[in-house]
């Protein structure tokens, strides 16, 4: 389990950051169905974009920890899973999104849970190896 969450944390972490990059160098062309949807909203996806980056450096940053923080993965995952409650009202009041933004909600929906379930395998895993080291004195 603490594998698992380690590998997860590190994708999580770095897929962030490239597709935060990719917001930041491609603006509005980096949004499936946004076309040509104008200055300010390019604006917005580049800041927000660079944000997500900085986001995926924070998993990549609790992935680097030993053991990795079960606090930490829980405020994570709780993010991701607050950004799924944003689409999902968007989708309430204005209808349904390009059909790769339905794909990415159905991730945010279902990774946090995963990430909820997994968060202190690693803790877990240190206390019961240091339970098991034996006395040097």
């Amino acid at each position: 389990m603490a594998r698992t969450l380690k590998w997860l944390v590190v994708a999580m972490g770095v897929s962030c950051v490239a597709i935060g990059l990719g917001h930041v160098l491609l603006g509005n062309a980096a949004i499936p169905g946004a076309g040509s949807a104008g200055v300010t909203v390019d604006s917005l996806g580049r800041f927000l974009g660079a944000t997500f980056a900085g986001y995926g450096l924070a998993w990549i940053w609790a992935a680097r920890q030993s053991p990795i923080p079960a606090s930490a993965i829980r405020w994570l995952a709780g993010v991701f899973l607050l950004g799924a409650a944003g689409r999902l009202l968007s989708l309430a009041l204005h209808g349904w999104p390009h059909g790769f933004q339905v794909a990415l909600t159905v991730l945010e929906l279902v990774l946090p849970p995963l990430y909820f379930w997994l968060a202190d395998a690693d803790e877990k895993a240190h206390h019961a190896a240091r339970i098991q080291l034996p006395d040097p004195a």
